[in-house]
């Protein structure tokens, strides 16, 4: 299974979309300061997750949420089923 989710900067508010196999790993590594994109802007939150049962529809589902432009809208797609 591979996970979409979207994290938030408890410290700034910034979001991150992303999708990963591991999601337990992938939030130490963000909250690590492992993550290029996220480095220095932690601790890391999540607010949601989807599950997709290939990579390619969790890469394409992960493309259309930084493509949205409100934040409410991209919570509302990983909401619906």
């Amino acid at each position: 299974m591979y996970t979409v989710y979207i994290i938030e900067s408890e410290s700034t508010g910034r979001w991150y979309y992303g999708h990963t196999e591991d999601m337990a790993d992938r939030l130490a590594r963000h909250n690590g300061n492992q993550s290029h994109a996220t480095k220095g802007r932690g601790p890391w939150k999540v607010l949601a997750v989807r599950e997709f049962a290939s990579k390619g529809e969790a890469m394409s589902f992960d493309n259309m949420l930084k493509r949205c432009k409100r934040r409410e809208l991209a919570l509302r797609r990983m909401e619906a089923a």
